[in-house]
């Protein structure tokens, strides 16, 4: 079973209903537990900090994630938030294969949509290169 998850996400609506997938996994152990962890791009934070002038930048990502919290505490469910710096696709599969997870989970796409079609999607990255199962949620 799958008792240590990490649920990549960045508060879009795709890692919103990755979150709620998340959640449907830790149920089926009981002593199952979520990483949440959101990538602070250096390029992204940036641009927040220049759009939101005078707010804590901490606060807005946490205001992201607050969704995703609160049903994981509804649900009774173990949960840990953790902020990483870094691109995200390699920052995720690093995380991922450093701390031995059962499996990962991410929405398949996020709230930068000109980088996916670019670069190519975090989540194709993440799936190409995690020693664990992925699953991508549309």
């Amino acid at each position: 079973m799958f008792k240590h998850i990490l649920l990549a996400t960045d508060g879009s609506e795709h890692s919103l209903r990755a979150g709620e997938k998340a959640i449907a996994l830790a149920r089926c152990h009981e002593s199952s537990k979520i990483d949440i962890v959101y990538v602070v791009d250096g390029k992204q934070s940036k641009e927040d900090v220049l759009h939101h002038w005078g707010l804590d930048a901490t606060d807005k990502r946490k205001q992201k994630l607050q969704m995703i919290e609160q049903k994981a505490k509804h649900e009774g469910i173990d949960y840990e938030i953790i902020f990483l710096h870094g691109e995200p696709g390699p920052t995720i599969v690093e995380h991922a294969n450093k701390n031995n997870f059962d499996a990962v989970v991410i929405g398949s796409r996020g709230l930068n949509v000109f980088q996916e079609m670019v670069l190519g999607s975090v989540s194709h990255k993440v799936a190409k290169r995690a020693k664990c199962p992925v699953m991508i949620v549309k």
